[in-house]
């Protein structure tokens, strides 16, 4: 990355440290602190597998307290392997805190990491930064490590290590591979390459004698104290990205309008192509959305929920917008109408947050099609986790990625020579975060 580019976003560290610090802060107040230590250990000796929800099963405080530390961790790798930072440094971070609330945790996620860094000094003999990233989201496979560590009359620590590490150290070249065959369409790559590995790990593990299997830990009770806390935390990005990014308001607003005509077709960082001011104002409306859509549908808000809306708010500095959301979101609302599952299922819950790593169908080939992608997505991420049996954390990314494997080529075949209106354009290089505006004329006054 350019050096004016790294000092742009060198920022970026004091308020991803003040996110984790406001982690802790809803932690601290939702609960007692002298539960927070025996909440902790409760978690890092649960087995993780979906949906293991840490609220239920070790109170708020100590589900917060794991999701702030995890974001430290994952900021001082990001920092200490000199990551370069982008928008895709906001998906990393907001992934990583969402899932600790559900999944991962200051244990279970070291032997993944050392793997993936044992990748990169062994066998690429590169520097570690470039696969620092692989490196936190493979960690979407830490209920295995803590399965394999922890289960009775099976597994062992050691084990558990051991299997984390290979786990690190295969899914950066997997994923390299996965990512092309989905043609930017699943933004949750990382999620399809993990359920592979999964499908592969888990009967392996099976026919050792194991007998991993799902989990439901669902916590209720808690929509006013987290829709509060969520609340809030929206309401203050989408304020700072209008008046304290050192760009005049208007010149934000113009440049979130922008924002919003792009596909969300990876790769677009939107970070880089538009600048703090849009991004900020995008991921408080996104996170407005995605709470708004669980109250509404009569869902709750807890570890797994909060998770969904983290990791939206995460992809809105690289991909996700309103305009493609929302049909994809619809999609998965016109399956409850017709299907035999209800909308207030906790998967269906899941569904209809994470379904929105297909947010690219619907900026690409337009609303109907993101409709589609929702609707069909909507059953298929029920099932896709069966063979797993919960151990891979981005199911939704793996059920997303079969339907973007399925529906790009059939609708470019069939509609494309058809001319229908598609959104052809590409917008990754279009604009740049420091890209002249021009204001608008002042009353009285000609537009030149």
């Amino acid at each position: 990355m350019e050096a004016g580019h790294v000092m742009r976003y060198r920022h970026m560290y004091p308020i991803l440290l003040c996110f984790a610090a406001a982690l802790a802060a809803v932690g601290l107040a939702l609960d007692n602190p002298g539960n927070i230590l025996p909440g902790l250990w409760k978690i890092i000796i649960t087995e993780d597998s979906l949906i293991t929800d840490y609220i239920q099963i070790a109170g708020p405080g100590a589900a917060f307290i794991n999701a702030a530390l995890v974001t430290l961790i994952s900021i001082f790798v990001l920092w200490l392997a000199k990551d370069p930072i982008n928008g895709y440094t906001s998906v990393e971070i907001g992934l990583m805190a969402g899932f600790a609330l559900f999944g991962k945790n200051i244990v279970n996620i070291w032997p993944i990491i050392f793997g993936t860094w044992l990748y990169a000094r062994v066998v690429r003999r590169e520097p570690f930064g470039k696969y620092a990233s692989v490196s936190l989201l493979a960690t979407a496979l830490s209920p295995v490590v803590s399965y394999v560590a922890l289960d009775n009359g099976w597994g062992n620590p050691v084990w558990g290590a051991v299997v984390g590490i290979l786990i690190g150290f295969v899914l950066p070249p997997l994923a390299s591979y996965t990512y092309k065959i989905q043609n930017g369409m699943n933004l949750y790559n990382m999620g399809f390459a993990c359920g592979l590995m999964a499908m592969i790990l888990v009967p392996v593990m099976s026919s050792m004698g194991a007998e991993p299997t799902t989990a439901h830990h669902w916590a209720v009770g808690y929509n006013l104290p987290l829709g509060i806390f969520l609340g809030i935390f929206c309401a203050i990005l989408i304020v700072i990205g209008f008046f304290f990014t050192g760009r005049p308001p208007w010149a934000a607003w113009a440049g979130y309008r922008r924002l919003l005509k792009t596909t969300g077709r990876a790769p677009s960082d939107f970070l880089r192509m538009f600048g703090a001011a849009p991004v900020l104002i995008n991921t408080g409306i996104n996170g407005l959305i995605g709470m708004a859509v669980i109250l509404i549908t009569g869902g709750d808000l807890n570890g797994p929920t909060l998770g969904g809306i983290f990791t939206i708010m995460g992809f809105s500095a690289y991909g996700k917008h309103v305009f493609n959301i929302l049909p994809v979101m619809a999609g998965v609302l016109l399956g409850s109408v017709v299907m035999s599952w209800h909308i207030n299922d906790s998967s269906v819950q899941l569904a209809v947050l994470f379904c929105t790593t297909l947010a690219p169908v619907s900026g690409y080939f337009g609303w109907p099609f993101g409709l589609l992608a929702g609707f069909l997505h909507s059953s298929v991420v029920l099932h896709a986790g069966t063979p797993v049996e919960g151990m891979n954390l981005y199911n939704n990314g793996f059920s997303g990625g079969l339907v973007a494997i399925v529906l790009f080529p059939l609708i470019t075949a069939i509609f494309r020579h058809r001319k229908p209106v598609l959104q052809d354009e590409e917008y990754l290089d279009a604009f740049e975060d420091d890209s002249p505006l021009v204001p608008p004329p002042k009353r009285g006054e000609r537009k030149e």
